[in-house]
């Protein structure tokens, strides 16, 4: 009788264990489960992203069709340089022999300043622009005029804040700025067949830095379209000197020309020099800084010694 009624239990025991055993099973399969829908709920975020990236990349790329120099490349020794047409616009202006454009075109150069030079320059300006800046994605500054961006108007720096001049610029930055623009002049001037001394530097000559903050004045939209001659008569060579990378200081920011059958891009280098007769066979804009930040200077040139300015001396 003892063992009978041992064999209930043991019948019993059995039975336990057994749904012991389907319950951990189920318990293993729902968490294999569960981890594998996680698994492809992280395959769906990462697929999304990646298809955002490249969304992001190629909407770049969508109104380029031809990048003239790339930031990797290194133009070193003669400029690169792509003629085009001279526009009928000069023939409505002051004609100066040995100046006025008789070839136009566009060219770019990374031998001209060096990028220790660049970067030299770009601690200048972003001395100057940390004592205000623009409150949209655009501010510049203006050693000649002494103008510079502060939230939405611009100030007199010279007048403004007087005696910390001296803090933040010094004579030898001024001396690297003269020496920097003297050798763009010269470089435009072979380029194009010109007599040197017939070119004279022009305002506005400024430095600019860029972000992909959102504009507040129609200062800060830097991206439409425009033609230097016809924006500010008196330019007839117009270069831009970056300050920043392409692809690791900043993106979007590239140089686009703007011509009929196609646009055609120049992305920013430290120390590169990108210049380009000012009429309207070169109509161009920068592309929208997508994030980091952009700094360049713009340098002018008019064949008109009434428009000339001279270098910024420290006041």
């Amino acid at each position: 009788m003892a063992l009978l009624r041992r064999n209930p239990q043991g019948a019993n025991n059995t039975e336990i264990e057994k749904k012991i055993k389907r319950g951990n099973a189920l318990r293993q399969g729902s968490a294999w489960r569960g981890s594998r829908g996680l698994a492809a709920l992280l395959l769906v975020a990462v697929s999304l992203c990646v298809a955002s990236v490249w969304l992001y990349v190629t909407s770049l790329d969508s109104e380029i069709t031809e990048t003239l120099v790339r930031r990797g490349e290194l133009v070193s020794s003669q400029p690169r340089v792509y003629s085009v047409p001279c526009s009928e616009d000069y023939e409505n202006h002051k004609r100066y022999p040995g100046c006025t454009p008789q070839k136009c075109g566009r060219a770019v150069t990374d031998a001209v300043v060096t990028r220790e030079e660049a970067q030299a320059l770009r601690r200048l300006a972003e001395r100057g622009l940390a004592l205000a800046g623009s409150e949209g994605g655009a501010s510049i500054l203006d050693l000649h005029s002494g103008a510079l961006s502060m939230g939405k108007q611009f100030v007199n720096i010279y007048r403004y804040f007087g005696d910390q001049m001296s803090d933040v610029f010094t004579q030898e930055d001024f001396r690297l700025y003269s020496n920097v623009r003297g050798r763009i002049q010269a470089v435009i001037a072979e380029t194009f067949g010109l007599d040197p001394k017939l070119l004279y530097l022009t305002k506005p000559t400024f430095f600019s830095r860029i972000n992909s903050t959102i504009a507040k004045t129609q200062h800060d939209e830097y991206w439409h379209p425009h033609i230097d001659k016809v924006t500010y008569g008196s330019f007839d060579y117009t270069s831009l000197l970056y300050l920043s990378d392409y692809g690791s200081d900043f993106t979007g920011g590239r140089f686009i020309f703007m011509d009929e059958n196609a646009n055609r891009t120049v992305e920013p280098r430290a120390g590169r020099v990108s210049f380009f007769s000012s009429g309207t066979e070169n109509l161009h804009r920068v592309e929208k800084v997508a994030w980091g930040t952009r700094f360049a200077i713009t340098v002018s040139f008019t064949c008109d010694p009434a428009h000339g300015i001279s270098d910024p001396a420290v006041p």
